[in-house]
């Protein structure tokens, strides 16, 4: 009777120790890790690449190494149009993107990419809460199977460099300006003056080398990671295009994820995002362009004609037939 008893107690421990393992926490006992390989085609000296490195180790952190973010630089798993189609197959992969290759599957969302659209750090904030973006957002995962976790990510403002000073939109006519392959990027350009080609990030150098293209289109950190400065003398502050970035991964994918590392993954994205913005643009766009003029021998061309070309790139909405998105968004976020 007693050694039932005894076999009876501790029997009852160990159920007791069992249910304490298994609800209060030790991973030990079968947790289930993930692994996230994100791909993005920057340089490892641009602060995107030390603002994803963040983003990985609060993740890692937060979900005690259950799910891992492993960032590759340089598009080193692939070009980015190739990683976009491995995602929207469902592989636990990711990409730094933006909206206007989002466009190709969601026309009207091309728009956060387009001319003037957003212009301050504040507006992209507000973008974030607009109904149409969150509709537009809401589809890309649903229908095409892109789950983007944070369009937080403003790489900066888009200038013109080429060789040939640039004052208004009729000094670009003629020149052949390098863009991504998408529509509102060549329709943006072309609006604002200049030949669209598209030509991937790492073709650029070479293409300006043997002047295969005049000039490119890109933010004040590209430059010297990509040693432009080399190859072209002029940069003309047009402001034309505020880069906000897109960090997207499989729909699919994502929603295998337990509740609570879905959770972490989007939050410690967005902030990472926020953080890695202000960097740029309150510090790094300003040491970047000192750095250029003063030790590289680029010149900033003065008295551009800002509203020349905010109005020049109107028609690129009329020509992608999204005017009537951005006026719905604009009064979305009380923008005139």
């Amino acid at each position: 009777m007693k050694s039932s008893r005894k076999l009876s107690s501790m029997v009852a421990v160990s159920l007791v120790t069992l249910l304490i393992i298994v609800f209060c926490g030790a991973p030990a006992f079968g947790q289930q890790k993930f692994v996230l390989k994100f791909n993005h085609v920057l340089g490892q000296k641009e602060p995107y690449h030390q603002g994803f490195m963040n983003w990985s180790k609060a993740v890692e952190e937060k979900t005690k190494g259950g799910l891992k973010i492993e960032v590759f630089h340089s598009a080193q798993l692939g070009v980015e149009e190739d990683i976009l189609e491995q995602i929207r197959a469902g592989a636990g992969i990711g990409q730094n993107t933006d909206s206007a290759r989002m466009g190709n599957y969601v026309p009207g969302i091309a728009c956060l990419n387009g001319p003037y659209f957003a212009e301050n750090l504040a507006e992209v904030g507000k973008l974030t809460k607009a109904p149409t973006i969150k509709g537009f957002l809401d589809e890309l995962a649903n229908k095409h199977g892109f789950k983007v976790l944070s369009f937080s990510w403003v790489q900066g403002y888009r200038h013109f460099f080429t060789n040939k000073q640039v004052r208004n939109p009729s000094d670009l006519s003629g020149l052949r300006i390098r863009t991504p392959p998408a529509p509102i990027w060549q329709e943006s350009i072309r609006a604002l003056g200049a030949t669209p080609v598209a030509l991937a990030f790492g073709d650029m150098y070479p293409a300006l080398q043997q002047k295969v293209m005049d000039g490119v289109e890109l933010v004040y950190n590209n430059i010297p990671a990509g040693r432009f400065y080399e190859v072209l003398k002029y940069v003309s502050e047009t402001h034309h295009i505020m880069l906000v970035n897109f960090e997207v991964i499989s729909a699919k994918w994502f929603n295998t994820l337990p509740p609570g590392y879905q959770k972490i993954l989007v939050e410690e994205c967005d902030k990472a995002g926020i953080e890695t913005s202000k960097l740029i643009m309150d510090k790094l766009e300003k040491e970047v362009k000192a750095d250029l003029t003063t030790k590289r021998g680029m010149i900033v061309v003065d008295n551009v004609d800002i509203p020349a070309f905010k109005k020049a790139g109107e028609k690129a909405y009329e020509v992608l037939k999204i005017a009537d998105v951005k006026k719905q968004i604009f009064n979305e976020i009380g923008k005139k």
